[in-house]
């Protein structure tokens, strides 16, 4: 029978409204969520954790919860996971030779080439499922921007496993009960911020949906439902603060007290963040995640210059991208991650392609979780070599951003007469003197070691973004 199709005789009979079905009736597709948390406040808790007891372990000890949830988790999938049995049968491992956190470099690495393939040749889901279909209770996928999505299933159990990694990165930002929480996220089959519902659900703040809305109006539910937290891209929180300076909208009459950002690199540019909190007088925050992996990291209120993993539920590894091998704290290198709670639909030594550095320094915050210096410093695949430079998207942002002319802008690199170009197109905001594209060449070639070419274009000429945004293109067949 096919992976996606449903299996005869397995869905349970529907119960009586007065019916109540016993907890051991309930197969469990997870492990076990832990005892809920208590509920905090703004007022009374001015640096609140999510889960005390994990956050501030001695690395010891959290090395031992680590590879005892590891294991855990290995012995469920092996036997009922096709993917990941089969990867490790064909590499002559079993769990059981998974003794400590170092034997884990003994298991496969895992890339998002090999899940395309595998939902292509056994689709619709592919075979990293752990449970029957109808054990999985949300589809959500990728966004799509690098190819065809990849779709992604939940269990109740793994759904709520992303709802506790959520509830540290909001926490990890000063949300508690007393906040209200606005998503402004169009609530699409992209995981986006749908995890952050269950988040704030679980810190017992009030979370307001922003679908269905355009800019004005989401800032008008904003202001009217007293949105104390914002929860959107980098980008797309700039974009809501140049809709309200173009339509006369005072932002200050939002009592906003912090943004947190994902789905894009931004709240880790020291410029885009600046920008960010210039605009709304409210603190800025940084996240990592992906809809493969789930929310794997996120900056504290001491916001010591880089995010935590939440290392209770994750496992982290460094390797040189090129050759494969270790890297060591504090050099810089491509993240591989383990998740450890999401049973259903697992993800075990997966090559992110993103670059980080690791501290292992203790954090002011009191946590003992490791920190990503700088947060995602940027892609392994994101660097473009331009006249023998290599270019990082994320630092020509880091000086676009510093202009607070500048609206909006799209780089594009390209060939002419054989020789590579980079073009950079920038809006201006009403008023501002477009000789300032002078200004911004000159520091561009500062940075680069060669002067672009920086143009300035008309109001609006550029595209706007609610989601990831995708300013930087390469075209060298141009």
């Amino acid at each position: 029978m096919a992976l996606g199709a449903a299996t005869p005789g397995a869905r349970r009979p529907a119960l009586t409204p007065l019916q109540h079905e016993p907890p051991d009736a309930v197969p469990a597709y997870g492990p076990k969520a832990p005892r809920p948390q208590p509920i905090l406040h703004r007022e009374t808790d001015p640096m609140p954790y999510f889960d005390p007891a994990t956050e501030t372990l001695p690395r010891a000890a959290l090395n031992a919860l680590q590879l005892h949830k590891l294991q855990e988790m290995m012995r469920e999938l092996w036997g009922k996971n096709r993917f990941y049995s089969n990867k490790w049968r064909a590499a002559g491992l079993q769990p059981e030779d998974i003794r400590s956190l170092e034997d884990l470099a003994r298991l496969p690495l895992t890339t998002k080439s090999e899940l395309m393939a595998d939902q292509a040749a056994n689709g619709p889901f592919g075979s990293n499922l752990t449970y029957p279909v109808e054990a999985y209770t949300r589809i959500h996928q990728t966004s799509g921007t690098t190819g065809v999505p990849l779709k992604v299933l939940d269990t109740a159990e793994s759904w709520d496993w992303w709802g506790r990694c959520w509830a540290h990165v909001l926490a990890g930002s000063g949300v508690t009960a007393s906040d209200r929480v606005f998503l402004a996220f169009a609530f699409g089959p992209f995981i986006g911020f749908w995890a952050a519902m269950e988040g704030a659900r679980k810190l017992g703040a009030m979370m307001i949906p922003g679908g269905g809305r355009d800019s004005a109006q989401r800032l008008e539910l904003m202001r009217d439902a007293g949105a104390t937290v914002l929860c959107c891209t980098p980008t797309y929180a700039l974009r809501l603060a140049e809709v309200g300076r173009e339509s006369g909208f005072d932002l200050r009459s939002i009592p906003l007290q912090a943004s947190v950002h994902a789905g894009e690199p931004g709240a880790n540019i020291p410029a885009t963040k600046a920008r960010i909190e210039g605009a709304w007088a409210a603190k800025c925050f940084d996240h990592a995640g992906a809809s493969e992996i789930g929310a794997h990291s996120f900056e504290c209120e001491v916001q010591p210059g880089g995010t935590h993993l939440i290392e209770s539920e994750f496992i982290a590894e460094v390797i040189d991208p090129a050759s494969g091998a270790a890297v060591p704290p504090g050099q810089r290198g491509e993240l591989v991650i383990t998740n450890l709670g999401r049973w259903g639909f697992p993800m075990i030594r997966y090559r992110t392609g993103d670059l980080v550095e690791v501290n292992l320094e203790p954090c002011a915050c009191g946590r003992s979780f490791m920190r990503f210096e700088g947060g995602i410093l940027g892609r392994a695949d994101d660097m473009v070599t331009v006249r023998g430079v290599n270019v990082f998207p994320a630092g020509v942002e880091n000086i676009l951003r510093k202009f607070p002319e500048v609206d909006e802008f799209r780089i594009t690199v390209s060939r002419v007469r054989h020789m590579d170009e980079m073009d950079v197109e920038v809006e201006l905001c009403e008023g501002a003197d477009s000789t300032v594209v002078h200004s911004i060449a000159e520091r561009l070639d500062t940075l680069l070691s060669f002067r672009p070419r920086v143009h300035h274009v008309g109001h609006n000429a550029l595209p706007r973004f609610d989601m990831k945004a995708r300013r930087f293109h390469v075209n060298r067949s141009l």
